[in-house]
């Protein structure tokens, strides 16, 4: 069966990065578009960033523009989530997401918890 599995979630201070990652199994990975959402305490889930099979579409939150960078290794199976300048904001628990097409996909991962914090 499909299992998307995230690592790298953790506490970090303001202006701090983590690096996320989902390691993807029982698809054949490089025919799937992934996603990174995020849902905070209160607030509705939330498309962080999304990347095309190939990579060669990316697109971003526009409040994460220009600090997070989404990537894929497609050898690898997983698909990965650089936070750069992190903010209180930020603080949500982030999910692997997967599809065939482009747009919210069928598989979930079951989160990694963020927390930007002093």
């Amino acid at each position: 069966q499909v299992q998307l599995v995230e690592s790298g979630g953790g506490l970090v201070q303001p202006g701090g990065s983590l690096r996320l990652s989902c390691a993807a199994s029982g698809l054949t990975f490089s025919m799937y578009y992934m996603s990174w959402y995020r849902q905070a305490p209160g607030k509705e889930r939330e498309l962080v960033a999304r990347i095309s099979d190939t990579g060669g579409m990316i697109v971003y939150a526009d409040s994460v523009k220009g600090r997070f960078t989404i990537s894929r290794d497609n050898a690898k199976n997983t698909v990965s989530l650089q936070m750069n300048s992190l903010k209180p904001e930020d603080t949500a628990v982030y999910y692997c997401n997967g599809g065939l097409l482009w747009g919210q996909g069928r598989y979930w991962g079951q989160g990694t918890q963020v927390t930007v914090s002093s």
